[in-house]
């Protein structure tokens, strides 16, 4: 399999950049990114809400991180395919940072941060292509594409790649409920690669687990929710795919996450009318991430799913919802007043 780095170029055909040039302004409240330029430098020339960031086909290099002051911001690619503009960085949590204050951590690890309110990207790729063979003396692995607070992030035709930690749905803070919205994205990585606390619906998304040359197994998981108990929503995924490039049975679906800092988290996961490859184990979907906090304790369900990843063999493995209890987990109730998927 080709590295990370070589798959990234040949999707973009362009050199990797490292530019900083500041991104050229096309009219009021429109700021276009060009290969050379940075897309942070955009993102700080924001002032105000309602602004968006066009950015064309090419390799940005570079960490971005979006504040909460740039409220309502679009970010999205100038072609409708996602492969075209791509934002990557490598850093991962045991790397250390230049100013010797430690490693970064796995949310400083992360290529794009938002902690925006009403956020919105399109048809870009955000990606971590931090290696795990390229550091063997790392022992924080974890390497985030993209960490996400704010209530209303909608990412819409967004490929997000990694490994380990791939996408960070979170809140910004312990007693927040804010509310993020994928559709139609691509989510792949290893480990945990979809976690936190967010109350997230990831709507016709596909989620791809990675094949890795290690003897064990599980390989790893999909999800691993950290839910705050007093959220009566977690994550929501419906109408999409789990695929893999694994052998058959070689992923969980989930394991849950009850972070050192929040030890009354009570993850909640809802699979839903979705397709579940061979990749995942049939018979034991669920795993737990410590013994202390085991999985049959947590608000895991699933519901009306297909396909050979999804077959109930041993029924106390794979609690289901009843239909009543289905129709209490849709995008409208995890959702609220926010309707993202009323638009395009």
């Amino acid at each position: 399999m080709l590295p990370r780095r070589t798959l990234l170029a040949a999707a973009t055909g362009a050199a990797l950049l490292t530019g900083a040039p500041a991104a050229h302004a096309h009219s009021r409240r429109v700021l276009h990114v060009r290969p050379g330029d940075s897309v942070q430098a955009a993102v700080d020339a924001v002032s105000g809400p309602g602004w968006t960031i066009v950015v064309h086909p090419g390799t940005y290099r570079e960490v971005v991180a979006v504040p909460a002051d740039k409220a309502e911001l679009t970010l999205r690619g100038a072609s409708r395919d996602p492969r075209a503009a791509v934002i990557v960085y490598d850093n991962a949590g045991g790397t250390p940072r230049p100013d010797g204050s430690g490693p970064y951590g796995t949310a400083g690890s992360a290529a794009f941060t938002s902690a925006a309110p009403g956020l919105t990207v399109r048809d870009l790729t955000l990606a971590n292509d931090w290696l795990r063979a390229d550091h063997p003396e790392t022992t924080g692995t974890q390497a985030v594409a993209a960490h996400v607070t704010g209530d209303r992030s909608h990412f819409e035709n967004v490929r997000f790649l990694a490994h380990q930690d791939t996408l960070f749905a979170d809140t910004t803070a312990l007693d927040a409920f804010d509310r993020q919205y994928y559709r139609h994205c691509h989510i792949e990585g290893d480990v945990d690669f979809v976690f936190g606390r967010a109350r997230a619906v990831f709507d016709a998304c596909r989620f791809h687990t990675l094949r890795r040359d290690v003897s064990f197994t599980p390989k790893g998981m999909v999800f691993a929710p950290a839910t705050a108990r007093a959220d009566p929503y977690g994550f929501l995924a419906l109408r999409g795919r789990i695929t893999s490039a694994a052998e058959d049975a070689a992923y969980k679906i989930a394991r849950p996450w009850v972070p050192s800092y929040e030890t009354t988290a009570w993850p909640s996961l809802v699979v839903r009318d979705t397709w579940i490859g061979p990749g995942v184990d049939a018979v034991t979907p669920y795993a737990n991430m410590r013994e202390a906090y085991p999985w049959q304790t947590m608000r895991f369900w699933e519901y009306a799913n297909s396909g050979p990843g999804a077959v109930i063999s041993v029924p106390e493995n794979r609690p289901q919802l009843t239909p009543a209890e289905a129709a209490l987990h849709t995008r409208g109730t995890y959702l609220g007043d926010w309707r993202p998927y009323g638009r395009r």
